[in-house]
């Protein structure tokens, strides 16, 4: 099995990194066997054009039979505590289109783009989780990403009412439209480290969920190794 491991930074996926020194033999640079697996790991750079143009870059050249994408976000649900991690199922691209006076519009209201043309469904670039060859058990999620990390109680509000979104991220949509338009079955997995509310940092928790993150994402791996070599001794 391929799987591709992609991030924004090293800093979100260093702990998963450290276990595949320890328990994987280094193939290349970015490339690891462990399990019988073929595990890549592409650091794909902050915000949707960085993760757009990698993702396009390596799809060019490889297809993995699965795809996660690891990463922290922000959460507007104040019941979800700091450090959970969540499965985003949907993603919405919440700051692409154009101001009209004091309201925004998307490229979905404003007619350049219509309601599910592919890879979209309604307005929304939607994960069912089909394909994914193990039981999803995280939490699921509805994101927004944009590329302006939100900060204010007006943009806040605003997004609130239109997308209703659980998390906030700046890389997540550019994943899901990769991953639909090349067919990859795929898992974006988000651990929260902070509200999204006007900007306080020292209220941020990164460590804890970079933490929770990489356990999950070590976890995911290996029952991913595991039910391929399931897969492959019943074949």
């Amino acid at each position: 099995m391929k799987i591709l491991v992609t991030a924004a930074t090293t800093l979100e996926i260093k702990p998963f990194l450290q276990y595949l020194e320890q328990h994987s033999q280094q193939v290349s640079d970015h490339r690891f066997r462990l399990a019988g697996c073929e595990v890549d790991v592409l650091i794909a750079g902050i915000g949707m054009m960085h993760t757009a143009f990698s993702l396009g870059k390596y799809f060019t050249l490889h297809t993995p039979h699965v795809a996660i994408q690891a990463g922290i976000c922000g959460t507007f649900r104040k019941d979800w505590h700091l450090g959970a991690v969540v499965a985003v199922e949907r993603e919405h691209l919440a700051d692409l289109g154009a101001e009209d006076n004091d309201q925004f519009k998307d490229l979905f209201d404003i007619n350049l783009w219509q309601q599910s043309q592919h890879p979209f469904t309604g307005a929304s670039l939607v994960n069912t989780f089909r394909a994914w060859p193990l039981a999803q058990e995280l939490p699921t999620a509805s994101g927004i990403s944009v590329n302006r990390v939100s900060g204010s109680a007006p943009t806040i509000a605003q997004l609130e009412a239109k997308y209703k979104p659980d998390t906030e991220s700046m890389e997540g949509a550019a994943f899901h439209y990769a991953c639909l338009q090349e067919n990859i079955p795929f898992l974006q997995i988000r651990s929260i480290s902070n509200y999204v509310e006007i900007r306080d940092k020292s209220k941020w928790q990164i460590p804890t969920a970079v933490k929770n993150l990489n356990d999950e994402l070590v976890r995911t791996v290996e029952q991913l190794c595991s039910h391929y070599a399931s897969v492959i001794k019943n074949f």
